[in-house]
Order: C-alpha cells, then sequence, then structure tokens
C-alpha cells in the first residue's frame, strides 16, 4: 500500500476540480489507512466520487491513457495462453489489446517497479503501452477472460446463465408434456363417464320390464357403454403405466428447485425482501424468487448485458415455479374429476340396489357402484398430495 502523502498526490486532481474537499481526501486516505484498504477504493465506496472522476485522476497522475472494464472487448485468445490469474491479480495488470505490434497493458499502478519486467517475461512483443484502469477493473478483466470460478465470472457467466435457462426451459417443456398426458386422461375419463352412463340408463329402462324393441335396445346401450367405458379405462392405464406419466408431487417440487439453483451461483441478492415463511418447499421457493426480481443497475454500465442475463434467468425461474404449479393443478383437477364422476356413479349404483333390491340386474348396480368406488379412490389418490399447495401460490411479483 501507498504512503499517505503519494497515495492522496494520485487523486488531487478531485480536490482541484472540486469533486471532493481536501479535508475530505485526507480523512478518506487515514480510513483507508486504518482498514488496510486502498484509497481508491474507499473514494468509490464512501464518497460521492464517481469511476469516471478517479479514472481521470489515475490518468493525469500516471500521464497515461485509461481504459475502463467493458465486457464487449475483444481481447485476442493469444495475449491470454499461460497466463496466471492469481498472478496478474497479485501485480494488478492485464493485457486487453493487440495493434499491430503494440501490446496494450491494463494497470491500476503503471509505475510500479518490476511492472514492464514482468510483462516483457510473460508477454514477448515489440512495443507496450501501460494504460491505467481502476483495480476492481483488473480483477474483472482477469474474471472474465481467465474463466475463474462459476459465480464470479463475468463474460463467461453467460454461457452458465444460459445453461441454466435451456434447464428450466427442458423442465418446463416436460412439465407440458406432464399436463398433456393429463388432459388425456380428463379425456379418456369422458369416454369412461359416457359408458358408465349408457350402462345406467339401460340398466334403469331394463328395471321397468320394457317390451321387446325396448329391450334390445337396452341391450344395445349397455353393449355400447361397456365399449366406451373399457376403450376409456384401457387408455387411461396405458398413459398411467407410461414412460411419460407425471412423477409424483415431491418429485415435481424436488426437480423444479434443482432448477433453480443457478442464484446460489450467479444472482448476488443482500438481504432481500421480507416474506412470511410458506409451510410447503413450492412455496418457499416462490417466495426466494420474489426476493430477486428486482432489476440492478451495475457499475459500470458495460455489465448490464450480464446482469440482464441474470434477470432473464429470474423470470425464467418464476416461469418454472408457474409451470410447476400449473402441472400440480393439473393433476389435482383430474382428481377431482374422478372424484366428483365417481361419488356420482357409486351412488347411482348403490341408489338402484337399494331402490330395487337384489335381483337379475343387481350385477350392473354393483359394476356401477364398485366402479364409482374405485374412481373415487383413484381421485383422492391424484388430488390430496397437492391439496396443501392450494393455499401458498405467490401472487406475481411482476404487476401487469
Amino acid at each position: 500500500m501507498m504512503t499517505s502523502e503519494t497515495a492522496v498526490r494520485k487523486f488531487s486532481l478531485l480536490a482541484a476540480r472540486g469533486i471532493i474537499s481536501s479535508a475530505d481526501l485526507t480523512a478518506a486516505e487515514e480510513s483507508a489507512c486504518a482498514r488496510g484498504l486502498e484509497l481508491e477504493e474507499v473514494l468509490l465506496r464512501e464518497y460521492p466520487v464517481s469511476r469516471k472522476d478517479v479514472l481521470e485522476a489515475l490518468s493525469a497522475h500516471y500521464r497515461c491513457p485509461s481504459i475502463e472494464y467493458d465486457e464487449r472487448l475483444p481481447v485476442p485468445p493469444a495475449l491470454l495462453e499461460g497466463l496466471d490469474p492469481e498472478r496478474l491479480a497479485t501485480g494488478q495488470w492485464f493485457p486487453v489489446i493487440l495493434e499491430a505490434n503494440t501490446v496494450i497493458i491494463a494497470a491500476n499502478n503503471p509505475s510500479v517497479p518490476g511492472l514492464m519486467e514482468e510483462v516483457g517475461r510473460l508477454l514477448p512483443a515489440q512495443r507496450y503501452e501501460v494504460w491505467v484502469a481502476l483495480a476492481e477493473d483488473i480483477q474483472w478483466f482477469i474474471q472474465d477472460y481467465l474463466n475463474a470460478r462459476p459465480g464470479h465470472i463475468i463474460g463467461t457467466e453467460r454461457t452458465g446463465l444460459a445453461y441454466w435457462r435451456n434447464t428450466m426451459a427442458h423442465w418446463r417443456t416436460r412439465l407440458a408434456c406432464y399436463r398433456n398426458d393429463l388432459a388425456q386422461v380428463r379425456t379418456w375419463l369422458a369416454f369412461l363417464r359416457w359408458g358408465l352412463g349408457f350402462i345406467a340408463l339401460a340398466d334403469a329402462l331394463l328395471r321397468r320390464q320394457p317390451d321387446g324393441l325396448t329391450r334390445y335396445a337396452s341391450f344395445g346401450m349397455i353393449g355400447i357403454g361397456l365399449s366406451l367405458s373399457v376403450a376409456g379405462l384401457m387408455r387411461y392405464l396405458r398413459i398411467r403405466r407410461s414412460r411419460m406419466s407425471p412423477p409424483g408431487h415431491h418429485t415435481l417440487v424436488e426437480v423444479t428447485a434443482a432448477t433453480v439453483q443457478f442464484l446460489e451461483n450467479y444472482h448476488f441478492i443482500e438481504g432481500g425482501l421480507p416474506q412470511e415463511s410458506k409451510k410447503t418447499m413450492l412455496g418457499r421457493l416462490a417466495d426466494l424468487l420474489y426476493g430477486h426480481s428486482t432489476i440492478l443497475y451495475p457499475a459500470p454500465a458495460s455489465r448490464e448485458r450480464t446482469q440482464l442475463a441474470r434477470e432473464r434467468n429470474v423470470l425464467a425461474a418464476q416461469r418454472t415455479v408457474a409451470a410447476c404449479y400449473r402441472t400440480i393443478y393439473s393433476r389435482a383437477r383430474t382428481g377431482l374429476s374422478f372424484i366428483r364422476t365417481g361419488v356420482s356413479f357409486a351412488g347411482l349404483g348403490i341408489g338402484l340396489m337399494t331402490f330395487y333390491g337384489l335381483g337379475l340386474m343387481s350385477g350392473l348396480d354393483a359394476l356401477l357402484a364398485a366402479a364409482g368406488l374405485l374412481m373415487t379412490v383413484d381421485g383422492l389418490l391424484w388430488y390430496l398430495p397437492v391439496r396443501k399447495e392450494q393455499a401458498e401460490i405467490p401472487r406475481s411479483p411482476v404487476a401487469f
């Protein structure tokens, strides 16, 4: 760390322009020394000094051009071969531009002893130019172009974010397939319902001692009803046993949570909005996303593209959670359809047996009652696991 006199002299242009008073500059230096920080960091974080002002002061002090971090800067890969990120971070320099035979180096302190010797050993070239840059910009260059650990990358971070968006998109597609399966189940349930309806109508007609034509029509309706019922039941069982059959409720929630794990490494939010804790895992996951749905304005502005990529991922995560809710409610709706149909036909079968008593037609009554009970039980198996999610569905943080 520089002496107090040297550090203050680096930023004397700020006081000369009236951006900060000499007293404040001295106080900032004392604070930096007491906490083991660089004066540049304290000025940027705690005083009304812009990055541009600090960079201009450094450029005037070192009498060289300045450069600011920009993730769109096309750093030639040839300059990066064999470079050690830790070594560059210690020396606070980074190669940024190659023009003809000249390598332009971004350095936080262009006059530091041994800088050019180290650059010459690692980057052989005919000519070198050193431009001054902020210390944090040097770190961003290193993190961006030398593939640091995920979660601290800037440029390559967008690749990781794109990967997670694809992961969530694949899962939403799979959830859509599950909902299609559930829609097919409800469609074939309609066939089963029509079939049982024909059987119930024929059962009632046969008990009224019909004439020959009516009797034949009743037996015809029984045949049609059995055909529709068997067709609907077989298609339903095939979908339920198939490879694409919907997984359990807990599996849906756990996989959805896994697809939004990118928040741990790519979207850093300190604090967050206070939310009442939900009882279900999916409800808590939705609340977690609510706290990340805030557009941040990064510094420098050139990082906005990465920040927008983070925001797109959070919005994609919200769509993923919403898709999981839609799938869960589709399961519940399917279960309720079974329960509604099952209760109706179970009640009809039991009512016919009670009203007409036991007889030759009691077999059809028992068939209706048994089918209704089985459908009710199956519907409860679909519905009850997702019943508690109804009270936990989040409100969208985006106003339309």
